[in-house]
């Protein structure tokens, strides 16, 4: 429930911040409510779409071994968490100035309101196919049940929609980056974890070795069972009794998306 709460919170913040500013940059220009309405609408159609498809793939997969088809489903999950936060650790400035000099644009006769409707459905078809695609990543990890999966996604929905509103508004005044920092850390912790339960679908398709199994037991202090235990496997992919495998691709993915961070950063600065 956690890391579902944690996605969805973090991908709906992005695409109301980008509808807010799109919003604020247009302020009284008439029929921008309904052409910022539309484009929200056919963003999730297209998620909806996207979930579509992913289902379908997963019912014409499902000859070549349910482990190894899981394991390919999460490391996409993995790439895609990846490239997110290493993509927005430099560039969620430069999208939010574009959708300022976009609303400038419009409200200065340059460009059509139809441009708001499109940059609007694009952002929202953008963070609700990631959402689907991660989300299905988690699903296919066996770990949550679909209940605790819904409510993680109606709180991280109402999270998300509501500090993007308020934001919006002004009653909120805290710098986005603290969202986004705390956010891509998480993120990052459970891009580690989906990575290392990869390695456990590879090990049962005996596709990887265990490098001993298991490396430790923490059963007795938090045991997978636990409140607690259910806590960190949801954000970091905690396992009481890992294999050596699991715990070698969780720091090789998090020393990966560390390294990109850094190395696209600096990059900037020069």
């Amino acid at each position: 429930m956690f890391g579902t709460a944690l996605i969805v919170f973090r991908e709906v913040l992005e695409a109301a911040l980008i509808i807010g500013i799109v919003a604020a940059a247009t302020r009284g220009i008439s029929g921008r409510a309904r052409v910022l309405m539309l484009g929200v609408v056919l963003g999730l159609a297209g998620s909806a779409i996207v979930a579509g498809m992913a289902e379908a793939i997963s019912g014409l997969a499902e000859g070549m071994g349910q482990e190894l088809f899981n394991a390919i489903v999460l490391g996409i999950a993995v790439v895609m968490l990846a490239w997110h936060n290493i993509w927005m650790s430099v560039h969620g400035r430069e999208l939010a100035a574009s959708a300022k000099s976009l609303g400038r644009e419009v409200r200065a006769g340059v460009r059509e309101l139809s441009v708001v409707m499109i940059v609007v459905a694009v952002a929202v078809l953008r963070e609700g196919s990631e959402t689907v695609l991660f989300l299905y990543g988690i699903a296919v990890s066996g770990n949550t049940s679909p209940g605790a999966m819904a409510l993680g996604a109606v709180l991280g929905l109402a999270g998300g929609a509501a500090v993007g509103w308020l934001l919006f508004a002004g009653l909120l005044r805290v710098p986005l980056q603290w969202f986004f920092a705390a956010t891509s850390f998480l993120v990052l912790l459970l891009a580690a974890g989906l990575a290392s339960q990869a390695a456990r679908f590879l090990i049962q398709a005996d596709v990887l070795p265990s490098l001993a199994s298991p490396l430790w037991d923490t059963s007795r202090v938090v045991s997978n069972e636990s409140a607690m235990g259910s806590l960190l496997h949801g954000l970091v992919g905690y396992d009481a009794q890992p294999a050596g495998m699991q715990v070698a691709f969780f720091i090789a993915v998090l020393a990966a998306i560390l390294a990109g961070m850094g190395w696209v950063r600096s990059r900037q600065a020069r």
